[in-house]
């Protein structure tokens, strides 16, 4: 069933479903079998389909949180086209670089499984050829800033007119509405707008709220926008969708939204007796004990013995079985009015030992708890490697390389990581070949002329 160039058994279904009545179409649906069953075969060596096989993602993000949608999305199966300028996504050339000069070590991991298109898209040619590659995308991530991609005439109106069933995914700072949308944010600034900066400190310390060193707000961004691009999708196989502007969906991430929807409790807290959180080092807030305590070699171990049966294993482990009988310290609210002395007593036991003696007579216990770990730890761990949490891959230039497995993990339909970051502009020919037909010719006048970009890679 070729459409648009492609074999695309989704697409080819869709057409079919549409062109049926309603009723007729939900009767077809629940007659239509799981998509598993296009791939099954008597034959163990076939793969299994993996859950987003068959749909395609035109990722015209840049930096972190539209890519790292896309990256999780070609993860589980979808292809993921993405479109570069010139220059590539300024990623390439962030921290570490793989040789001098060359492509960053991230760049090679969040670019993963993606096919790089260099295009203008601010050329004429450019848009024309973005409104052709999305006549056969499922989903299209972007995260300009807010009216952007409408400038450029590729916005949703000028999508639907092409592709009604299209999911767009649209990542910025503060939304697409509201009267901060048109304000630049990165995720460090969205952190803070968030409410996270504001508790991740020590409490009167004088120093300014610490910020982790990593862009925390543009990864959850990203897992949110992959969320929300499925959760579309599978409104768009059953039949439903269809925003304001003509798209089967428009999914609106803001930065800020996406760490406010950690904040727990905070918001009826508030509301309810006027409480704010505040920060509290390396505590947390109303639950007792939690918390991070210095060993006898130096390192530190985290140790989260708050339910009530957990702390009495917890005080007996420490040598304190007194404390674990004491009834001012059966549950949390006596706890929390006695934190001072539980810390002291867990710190007590834990100066006493190194950090690996520490963590075995916790899990002897069965008290949660364990060591602070850097990436060197994570290489040298068992655990990590049993559960494939690194993935092998060679990069472009034939060096090997291990990038971090993505979550969740799937019995069947599990992710993977086919192709390490690609070259600047690898995939413009076959792109622009396979799905708009374009011919070497006309791809090599587009280059020349500075519409697209190319590289020849062996």
């Amino acid at each position: 069933l070729p459409v648009n160039g492609r074999t695309d058994l989704n697409m080819a279904r869709h057409v079919v479903f549409n062109m049926l009545p309603r009723s007729a179409c939900q009767a077809a649906r629940l007659r239509r079998r799981a998509p598993r069953a296009l791939f099954s075969s008597s034959s163990s060596d076939v793969p299994p389909a993996k859950p987003l096989s068959g749909f395609r993602v035109l990722e015209l993000g840049h930096m972190i949180a539209g890519p790292f949608c896309g990256t999780i999305l070609g993860y589980f199966g979808a292809e993921v086209i993405k479109i570069e300028p010139p220059g590539g996504d300024q990623l390439r050339k962030l921290r570490l670089l793989e040789t001098p000069g060359g492509d960053s070590l991230w760049w090679r991991s969040l670019g993963r499984n993606k096919q790089s298109v260099v295009m203008d898209l601010k050329s004429d040619e450019g848009k024309a050829m973005i409104l052709e590659l999305a006549k056969s995308t499922d989903v299209l991530i972007e995260n300009f800033k807010p009216g952007t991609i409408e400038r450029w005439g590729l916005g949703p109106k000028e999508l639907a007119a092409v592709n009604p069933r299209l999911v767009l995914v649209r990542l910025s700072g503060y939304g697409q509405t509201g009267p901060l949308s048109q304000k630049p944010g990165y995720a460090s600034v969205c952190e803070a707008f968030g409410g996270f900066r504001h508790i991740n400190a020590y409490p009167d310390d004088g120093k300014p709220p610490v910020r982790p060193n990593i862009s925390l707000g543009d990864t959850l961004a990203g897992l949110h926008g992959a969320l929300g691009a499925t959760l579309a999708l599978l409104a768009r196989e059953r039949g439903g969708g269809g925003s304001a502007d003509g798209l089967s969906e428009v999914v609106d991430v803001a930065i800020y939204e996406a760490v406010y929807n950690l904040m727990e409790s905070v918001v009826p807290e508030y509301d309810y007796s006027g409480a704010i959180r505040q920060p509290s080092g390396s505590t947390l807030t109303g639950v007792v004990p939690t918390n991070t305590y210095l060993c006898g070699d130096g390192k530190y171990v985290v140790i989260g013995g708050n339910g009530d049966s957990i702390f009495k294993r917890l005080m007996v482990a420490c040598g304190r079985p007194d404390m674990a009988e004491d009834p001012r310290l059966e549950h949390n609210p006596g706890r929390v009015t006695h934190q001072t002395e539980i810390d002291e007593a867990i710190g007590a036991f834990t100066a006493t030992l190194p950090y690996k003696d520490v963590c075995a007579a916790l899990d002897a216990a069965s008290v949660p708890g364990g060591p602070i770990y850097a990436v060197d730890d994570m290489f040298a761990d068992e655990h990590y490697n049993a559960r494939g949490m690194f993935e092998d891959v060679i990069t472009v230039g034939g060096k090997p390389l291990k990038l971090p497995a993505l979550c969740p993990k799937l019995e069947v339909g599990h992710g993977e990581t086919r192709e390490a970051g690609p070259e600047l502009g690898q995939h413009t020919r076959s792109v622009l070949g396979r799905v708009l037909k374009l011919s070497p010719e006309r791809i090599d006048e587009l280059a020349r002329e500075g519409v697209v970009g190319v590289a020849d890679v062996k």
